[in-house]
């Protein structure tokens, strides 16, 4: 039996519906994790490739999580709880994937602090002043730090609580707007500037021209996994993150025009992101595959060479901060509406709650290179860090991508007809009812895969 659906505040504007959904996929994903995923598989290839898993692959789960939203009028918890036609009580297992959100922000917030603290270390100079051997070693001191790392983390935490307890519209929807807005402009001047910098046309060449012989050495397997994986784990879909902004919207507009353009944006940063970072890295001999500590320690050297690096230095941190802000907030603001539909906590309530319980998980992701280090859940080497973001990436997201395709396909869940007329309510493209078998049967094929690459990798090969 369905809940009475509870009063909620929505959205002011269309534009704030797509900017936020939009800030929830745009993160660290596009900015940190693609670029280098690109260098180590070939570049322009794997672009091509990552973009036809973006359409094949994020799209349909993306409508259907807007959609499970929108239907529901409350969270995705909720909405399984609330929209089953059948007995089965999908809330329960559906809950497991919904805590993605609150371990995807308990190291979310420890790498945002970082990329908050390098565009403080740039505006104040210091970083701006060191040489190549340097540049690694600030790093590795500022992360070893237990002070540095978890004070940065908790100021995350504090501002962004603060932003969604003032309310959908007035806090989440306005100060995402603004952020959103920086970031676009932030990103066109670092483009523009890495155009013109000496070699940038080596680096473009790379990006942006295919290139058989890199691909064979590398292996066609490989490389798209890898676009497999990145078109999966861009969009942040499969635990509910996009879902609230569907409870906020009315049916004015097709599910399947907001996904896409959703995406196009969500692509658009990445693809411009890599603008900025390839001819970068080939204007200074950069190894463009020389993966998570690219943006950290390779970016800086290049930016240390430039004239007026410190202040280009810190456009880019302030960009990547404003990238990774976004996603924080939008997920704080998913996990408030849990506490506020289902627990009837005010919205000030629920976003102090939400903040201490965060802060206080994430402690031992922030304390992970320094007093916790010894901690090494995957193996010699390794971080708390890296255990919750092989928890989310590698299983939460693609198993609970996977749950939502099997909800709104079987009979005994919400069924591909109320789906399809959810969906397809209101003005531009719908989706396509001869779409049900690639749906239903290949697409589940296709999440399956992702979850056995990474399986395969992480304890295989």
């Amino acid at each position: 039996m369905n809940d009475a659906t509870p009063v909620r505040e929505s959205l002011g504007s269309r534009l704030g519906f797509i900017l936020l959904t939009a800030g929830c996929a745009i993160g660290l994903g596009n900015i940190w994790r693609f670029p280098f995923i690109t260098g180590q598989n070939g570049g322009a290839i794997f672009v091509l490739i990552y973009l036809a898993f973006l359409l094949l692959l994020g799209f349909p789960v993306m409508v259907m999580e807007l959609a499970i939203g929108r239907a529901g009028q409350r969270n995705l918890y909720g909405a399984y709880r609330t929209l089953p036609v059948g007995s089965f009580r999908w809330h329960r297992p559906g809950a497991l994937f919904f805590s993605g959100n609150v371990i995807l922000m308990i190291f979310y917030t420890t790498v945002t602090g970082w990329m908050i603290a390098y565009a403080f270390k740039y505006l104040h100079g210091p970083v701006a002043t060191l040489n190549e051997q340097q540049v690694g070693t600030a790093f590795n001191n500022f992360i070893t730090s237990p002070g540095e790392s978890a004070g940065y983390m908790l100021g995350t935490v504090a501002v962004s609580s603060l932003i969604c307890g003032l309310g959908l519209r007035h806090g989440v929807e306005r100060i995402t707007k603004l952020l959103m807005a920086g970031l676009f402009l932030l990103l066109f001047a670092l483009c523009i500037r890495a155009l013109f910098l000496p070699g940038a046309a080596a680096g473009l060449n790379f990006y942006l021209r295919p290139n058989l012989e890199s691909i064979e050495k590398i292996g066609w397997f490989n490389v798209i996994a890898a676009a497999l994986g990145q078109a999966f784990f861009t969009l942040s879909i499969g635990i509910g993150s996009i879902a609230i902004f569907g409870s906020y919207i009315d049916r004015s507009h097709s599910l399947a025009k907001e996904s896409l353009v959703i995406i196009t944006l969500d692509t658009l940063v990445a693809l411009l992101a890599g603008i900025i970072i390839f001819p970068a890295c080939f204007s200074y001999g950069v190894d463009v595959g020389s993966g998570p500590g690219l943006v950290f320690v390779s970016l800086p050297n290049v930016f240390n060479h430039m004239a007026g690096g410190r202040w280009w230095g810190a456009a880019f941190f302030l960009f990547m901060s404003a990238a990774a802000l976004t996603t924080v907030i939008a997920v704080f603001e998913n996990l408030i509406a849990l506490m506020i539909d289902e627990w009837k906590f005010s919205r000030r309530k629920a976003a102090l709650v939400n903040g201490v319980v965060i802060a206080l998980l994430s402690l031992p992701c922030a304390l992970g290179y320094s007093w916790l280090s010894d901690i090494q859940p995957l193996g010699k080497g390794s971080t708390i860090l890296d255990f919750e973001d092989y928890i989310v990436s590698d299983n939460l997201l693609p198993l609970g991508g996977l749950f939502i395709v099997a909800f709104c396909s079987l009979k005994c869940g919400w069924g591909w007809k109320n789906f399809l007329a959810e969906a397809n309510s209101g003005h531009g493209l719908k989706y396509p009812a001869g779409a049900k078998f690639y749906t239903c049967v290949v697409l589940p094929l296709l999440i399956l895969l992702v979850f056995a690459i990474g399986f395969y990798r992480r304890w295989i090969g």
